[in-house]
């Protein structure tokens, strides 16, 4: 095949032609511990009964309204509060993706505390949308006063707030979150409230979305149990949910999608207890590593836990040469030094991660 022309190329815009790709790491073979995944399989007769569910869909046909009881159903899973709706995405990506479409005014802009989930900087970007990150504190909290001083002077069309954040995997002061979300509301911006891993926190802002109208409220199946059938939900009044709602292709959800979402909504006792043994697992495993010397974890509220090691890179490739895949993050950002982002596995799994980790130390 002959090499693309630079012709062609000139027609790829700049900044696109100079970012890099989302990378996956290839993890045939190994312990996967990288991407905050659920370990946990459906237990095999709801397999049979998943697959008998699916083959017997109307694939020939575009997603009908079926579509409607899976968002009456998620309502009902998230206790949606009176006078609010939800919008569905191909997970949360879309979802931030379709937020900074339809908030592309001139002048906007999108604010988010970092280290945080890379999706927020890399949607502005591909929008055309300034992003303007505020640095946490040393011990990974928001640092109040700069995030003020950053909304005073950039007044930003959305903050995101991660609760638990990525990948400190921690919930912050909800004094300081009260005050970003008033000052934001008197800004006239949205606050997005990002809970992708409610599961397993041990608080949620969905008891206080109900007092402010300029507050969205975004989460997604994939930690629930689902990473492979893509499909996040964001909850918001419902004035500001049909604008947004404008911007979203139609059938973004495919029927397979929404179809294995609707039978996990039916079998969710079993989604919660498997949440409940990644709780336990996430305390055992804080345990040992606490344990291991040169080895500081970081309190967690999420599926994953924040590592900081002596030396992030030797670590990394110590644990792959034993089959265990994590994440490196040390280079993500200055506070993030020699981190490694650790999901919390199995009991077999997390016993292998903290043996190759002795091991690779």
């Amino acid at each position: 095949m002959s090499a693309v022309s630079p012709q062609l190329l000139k027609r790829i815009r700049h900044d696109v032609l100079g970012m890099h790709a989302y990378a996956v790491q290839e993890s045939a073979g190994m312990v996967k511990l990288d991407a905050m995944e659920n370990p946990h399989r459906l237990p095999p007769e709801l397999q049979q009964a998943l697959g008998h569910r699916l083959g017997s869909l109307a694939l020939n046909r575009y997603p009908d309204g079926r579509v409607n009881d899976l968002r009456d159903a998620l309502a009902r899973h998230a206790g949606l509060p009176e006078g609010f709706d939800l919008m569905l995405g191909n997970g949360s990506d879309e979802l931030i993706s379709l937020l900074a479409m339809a908030c592309d005014v001139p002048g906007a802009s999108i604010l988010a505390p970092l280290p945080g989930f890379v999706m927020y900087a890399m949607s502005a970007q591909l929008q055309g949308l300034a992003f303007h990150g505020v640095p946490l504190t040393a011990d990974f909290e928001l640092d109040r006063a700069a995030m003020l001083d950053a909304m005073a002077n950039h007044r930003p069309s959305i903050v995101y707030l991660a609760y638990p954040n990525n990948p400190t995997a921690n919930l912050w002061d909800d004094e300081t979150i009260e005050a970003i979300v008033q000052a934001q509301g008197a800004h006239g911006g949205l606050v997005v409230m990002d809970e992708a891993y409610q599961p397993f926190a041990s608080r949620s802002y969905i008891d206080r979305i109900a007092r402010h109208s300029h507050v969205l409220l975004m989460r997604t199946l994939s930690k629930f149990g689902l990473a492979g059938v893509r499909l996040g939900y964001m909850l918001g009044p419902k004035e500001l949910i049909a604008e947004i709602d404008k911007v979203r292709p139609p059938y973004n959800v495919s029927v397979l999608n929404y179809e294995c979402a609707l039978f996990a909504l039916e079998h969710a006792d079993v989604f919660a207890g498997q949440a409940a043994d990644i709780r336990a697992q996430r305390a055992a495993l804080t345990e040992g590593l606490t344990a291991l010397p040169g080895v500081h974890p970081f309190p967690s509220d999420a599926n994953m836990i924040l590592v900081r090691v002596p030396d992030a890179q030797r670590a990394f490739d110590g644990l792959k040469a034993r089959g265990v895949l994590v994440k490196n993050v040390s280079k993500m950002h200055p506070l993030l030094a020699n981190c490694l982002r650790l999901t919390v596995g199995t009991a077999d799994e997390n016993a292998q991660l903290l043996a190759a980790l002795k091991a690779a130390l």
